[in-house]
Formats: structure tokens, sequence, C-alpha cells
């Protein structure tokens, strides 16, 4: 199979050295620099230690990447996913398969990637959301891993499975794409929120109480939204959010970090120097909840530390003095 993966990033780069092991991979950039660099010296910055196939083909045309390509990978930040789609366009044929490993939401619109590629492009295509518990730092390195395939369409699901299924790479199908994308986004939202409690001080048994309540927040929104209630206690739910919550890759769990200790955003973001995702997902997270109502304090917390300024021991008192309930 010929694959296109558009985004030069951590994660599209990683998907190109696994999948050159099957199949003839293109990758865009829209930085011709960056593109040269990688193509003369099989590195990537933010993959340190990894040597790139030669095989892989790096390039900054979009109709270069695009042609006679039967799988389409969009694997750009969220925040580029549309530009993205927009120069895509005239080269994607209805034939091609077009799946997001973008996690995020797009304020304003709500939409998911896999919904703004379509808002661009067309509903005419096929479309398959690539979610789970997967760091580019290790599916780079081809460390066991596993993911689902989620798409309206099972079938569809299951073609992208069983070509892009590796020894080190176990693919399920879902056909829960809302479910799928949406815990795949806010998950970094809660990994943002272990991030700070371990920023402040606080140990084990508060980052349990995130990781475990926070799930509960992403599964009530999503059942309000339609999506299956099943999907959260699976790989893109709580094994996505474990994994990002708890990881030194996780730049979202870094990003949180420092914002415990006190950084402003502005010192954070600069800290990390990679986009951080649970960052841009947080004002569309916020009108998700109140379109359908539905109570999310983990999640308003971290907004407010983030964008409201309080102290991040304040928004864990605020968290604490909630009224007693149910579990």
């Amino acid at each position: 199979m010929k694959i296109a993966i558009l985004g030069a990033g951590t994660w599209g780069t990683a998907l190109a050295n696994s999948f050159i092991d099957k199949h003839e991979v293109h990758v865009f950039s829209t930085f011709a620099e960056e593109v040269k660099k990688l193509n003369e010296t099989h590195t990537h910055k933010n993959l340190p230690g990894v040597s790139l196939s030669k095989d892989i083909v790096f390039t900054s045309s979009m109709e270069e990447a695009l042609k006679d390509k039967e799988l389409v990978i969009f694997a750009t930040p969220s925040i580029y996913i549309r530009n993205t789609a927009v120069m895509a366009k005239p080269y994607l044929r209805k034939w091609q398969i077009i799946v997001s490993v973008a996690k995020g939401i797009e304020e304003g619109t709500l939409y998911s990637t896999c919904e703004i590629i379509e808002d661009v492009i067309g509903k005419e295509f096929l479309f398959v959301a690539l979610s789970g518990p997967t760091h580019a730092e290790e599916v780079a390195i081809h460390l066991p891993s596993a993911i689902v395939a989620a798409s309206k369409d099972i079938e569809v699901a299951k073609k992208v499975q069983q070509e892009l299924s590796l020894p080190y790479l176990r693919i399920y199908v879902n056909d829960d794409i809302k479910g799928v994308e949406l815990s795949g986004a806010l998950k970094n939202v809660v990994a943002l929120a272990a991030g700070i409690s371990d920023g402040i001080g606080y140990g084990d048994n508060a980052k349990a109480a995130i990781i475990t309540r926070g799930l509960a927040e992403i599964s009530r929104l999503g059942v309000a939204l339609g999506a299956n209630a099943k999907t959260f206690s699976g790989l893109t739910g709580i094994g996505d959010i474990v994994v990002t919550a708890t990881s030194r890759h996780s730049r979202n769990n870094k990003a949180g970090n420092l914002l415990g200790q006190g950084y402003s955003l502005e010192e954070t973001l600069k800290e990390v120097q990679m986009v951080v995702e649970g960052i841009n997902c947080l004002k569309a997270a916020r009108e998700l909840e109140a379109k359908v109502n539905v109570e999310m304090p983990i999640v308003d917390a971290v907004y407010s530390i983030v964008y409201e300024h309080i102290d991040p021991k304040e928004a864990v008192n605020r968290l604490l003095a909630r009224d007693l309930k149910q579990e």
C-alpha cells in the first residue's frame, strides 16, 4: 500500500518509521528546510537516538505526497488540521481513505479532527480515527503498542487494521468514532491536571483520583453527545489517559507540572517547545460542557489555572470543597 503522512512532527515521523516496514511512505511538511534535513540526516530533532529509514521520502510538495496514495494520514497538531485539509483538497481523490491521528477539538465549531477534515473536503470520503496510548518515542523504535482504528464504517476500520498492523503495533477496531476522538482530545486535559498535581508536590493518591474522576467526566460528556460508554473503558479511554497522565514522554503532563510549579502559560509553552494539545483543547472542552450541561469540575479547574490565573493550590482546594456525593 502507498501511504501519505501529512505532517513531519514526532507522531507523523514515528508512524512513517513503522509503516515503512510494510508500505511505501511519503511524508509531507510545509517547511522545505525541514524536509531537506530529514532526507539528509534521517534523524528527527524530537526523536533523539532514533534512526529513520532511508526509504521514507520527505517532501514539501503536497501533490507529490498525495499522488497515487491509497491511505492519507493527517498527522499535524489539531490546530493545523483545517489548513492542512485546505492544502490537500485539490489533490485528494474519492477512493482514498482518510485517517486522522491528531487529537483535538476545534473552538467554535466543536468539531473533532475527522469532522474538520470532512468539513473541508466533503462527506464522500471514508474517514478513520487512529487513536490510543501510543507515545511517538516508543512507536518510532518499534516497542510493543496497541491502538484503535475507529470509523462509522467498520469495514473501512478493518481494512486499516489489516494494512497497518505490525508485529509490534496491534490495532483494534471500533465503530464509535465520536467517542474515540472525544476521549483522545480530552485525555490531554486530564494529563494537564495530573501534571499540575505533581508540580504542586502532591502524591500518587491525588494523581489516581484525577485520572479516575477525569475519566468519569469524559465519559459523562461522551455519552451525552451520543458516544458508546464502553469506549471510555478501552484503549482510547482509560488506556490513553493513563499513558498521557503518567509518562515522562507526555508533553501535556510536563506542561501541567510546570503550571503546578507556578510557571505562567507563556513560560510553560516556551519551556516545553512543542504543541501542547491539552492547552489547545481547553476552551472547546468548556464549550462542549456548557452545550450539553455536563458537570466537569477537573476541566473547569484546569481552565481556571490556565486562563483565569487561579493559584493551582486554590483550584485544588475548590475541587475538594465541593459538595460530597455518591461516586
